[in-house]
Formats: structure tokens, sequence, C-alpha cells
């Protein structure tokens, strides 16, 4: 299968209409924080002949189809295999100071919803792995195996806003006590056992669904990685530089618009008859609140229908 045919960037076009006037110069640099497979940054390498890409992730699989899909750009891409929250470090190292373009595309890619044997998908069954990199760290059978009732419950209400947030984790003690949970099937069978018979019938989406999700953003610490990144990123860009940040869950979109409204807010007291500089915004914000994708889109790449993008411009250095 070619690459263009195993991966549909989510509003695509609406990225690059928002970075498009901070990479109109020559020699502007864009980092891609979540690289994935590359359908982001081949467009926009495409349409802006002069800039230089940073690609990061923590995917190598992923970073292996991205180089493949990349090459033709030869020294315009610079790739690298880290997390995202390490930005400033990885640019430095790629010998820029500041940059024009920052990209987050957030969450889990379709790369590994798609292969089986990542565990990260509740419909197939495969071991419950869970990590975006799968070089190193915990994996969701680590935290079900070893977590105690009160943190499952913890991650799961956290990070899953999950209601039965305590009956899965007794459900999960329980099971765990006869054998061990290895497998991403074994685990839905447990929540779904779990189910009261009327919440199934209210069809608020599948058991699992939840508590996949809390166990994947608990395996990648991804809200923790999200609060250090955004703001080495923002400090990253030069005044015009812009921002473009696209989550698809509720707690990741929370991060982005707190840290979006308060550094496009005023500091200055109340009653200050002139705003001084050091009081001013350092962004301006581009998107009125969350946008989202148009019905068209969402039938053409079901994938982008629960997607937030925002985004910012950076129009004053910190003083």
């Amino acid at each position: 299968m070619a690459l263009s045919g195993i991966h549909t960037p989510v509003l695509l076009e609406r990225c690059v209409e928002l970075l498009g006037p901070a990479l109109a110069a020559p020699g502007a640099v864009l980092v891609d924080a979540t690289e994935g497979m590359g359908g982001h940054s081949e467009a926009l390498l495409d349409r802006f002949p002069d800039i230089r890409l940073i690609g990061l992730d923590r995917d190598t699989d992923a970073l292996r189809i991205a180089g493949e899909r990349l090459a033709r750009f030869g020294d315009r891409v610079t790739l690298v295999h880290v997390v995202y929250d390490d930005i400033a470090a990885t640019v430095a190292s790629a010998g820029a100071d500041r940059i024009d373009g920052v990209l987050f595309d957030l969450g889990v890619s379709s790369l590994q919803l798609d292969e089986a044997d990542r565990g990260f998908a509740y419909a197939q069954d495969a071991p419950l792995d869970m990590r975006m990199d799968q070089t190193s760290g915990t994996t969701a059978a680590d935290i079900v195996a070893t977590y105690g009732e009160g943190d499952l419950r913890r991650i799961f209400e956290r990070y899953g806003e999950e209601k039965l947030a305590g009956r899965y984790a007794r459900a999960i003690i329980a099971a765990r006590a006869d054998a061990p949970i290895e497998r991403s099937g074994q685990l839905v069978d447990i929540l779904v056992a779990a189910t009261p018979v009327a919440v199934q019938r209210e069809g608020r989406g599948h058991p699992a669904k939840r508590v996949f999700q809390a166990l994947r953003i608990e395996v990648n610490t991804e809200l923790a990685v999200l609060e250090r990144a955004l703001p080495s990123a923002m400090d990253l860009l030069r005044v015009g530089g812009r921002i473009v940040v696209m989550s698809y869950q509720s707690l990741e979109d929370r991060i982005v618009k707190r840290l979006f409204a308060d550094a496009s807010a005023s500091t200055a007291p109340a009653g200050l008859p002139v705003e001084l500089p050091e009081h001013a915004p350092r962004f301006r914000l581009l998107t009125k609140g969350a946008e989202l994708a148009s019905d068209e889109e969402k039938a053409r790449n079901p994938r982008a229908a629960p997607v937030r993008l925002r985004a910012a411009e950076r129009v004053a250095e910190a003083v």
C-alpha cells in the first residue's frame, strides 16, 4: 500500500492555512512535535519549499515510515526519536535557536490504532502494551498487574472520566487474583462483565473505551508531557511564529485552552490607565474557541470526528 493510502491527516488544509504566514520567509523552521507518519509534514514541505522541518516522535515505527515518506526532501528534514516535552533541547541540538511554526497532533496515531499487536484498540485482542515507544517503559499489563485498587480507580476517574471507575478497579483486582491479565481481550471481557446491563443499554459507548484511554494516558504520561511541552514550544517561537494544536479528548483540550488563554491575556492590574509592555499579552488567539472538522471531513475520515483545533501567534517577546 502506498504511504499516502495508509494515513489521512486530520484538518490538513486548515493546518497549512494557519501555519502558512509564519513559514513564508526563507529558512523558516517548522517543528512537527508529533511527526507520526509524516502526512502534515509532507504537505507543509511541499507548500513551503524553503522551510526546514524538525520532526519529533517517540514511536520508532512511525519515524521509519515518516523517513521513507519524507526522504525526497533530503537535508531539509531532521527526524528525532524523542518524547516531545524534550522539544527545547532537541531544537537546540538540531542547530536552531528559535522556530517559526510548531504543530501538535495529539493522542494515539492511526498507525498505533491499526497495528493490533500494540494493544491500543479494545476491539482487537492483543498483548496489553499501549506504549507509544516500544523500546522502553511500563506497559498497560504492568499497570493492571501491579496497581492497587485505589490507584486503578484514580486513573480511571482522572484520565478516563469513568463513572464506574471503582467497580472496574475492583473487578480487575478480583480477576488478576485468578490469572494474569496480559491481553486486551481479557481486560475487555472483565470490564463488560462488570458493567450493569442497564448501563450497557444506555448507549454511552463501549464499557472499555474510557478505561483503555486512561491506561494509555498513564502508560505514556501524556498529560504531564503535554503540560511541559506546550510552554516550551511557545517559548521557542519567534515573534510572528505560530502554534497549532489538535486534541482528541477533553483532558488534552482543557490544558491547551488554559495555556493559550494565559498567554494571550494581559497581566496588567485592574484599573491601570496604561498597559505597560511587561503586562502585554505574548500571544494572540487565531481561532475562536476550538475548531471542529466539517461534516464532510468526518465522513471522509472518521478519526477527525473528535478533533478540537486551537492556534495562536506570538506577538511579543517576554519582558
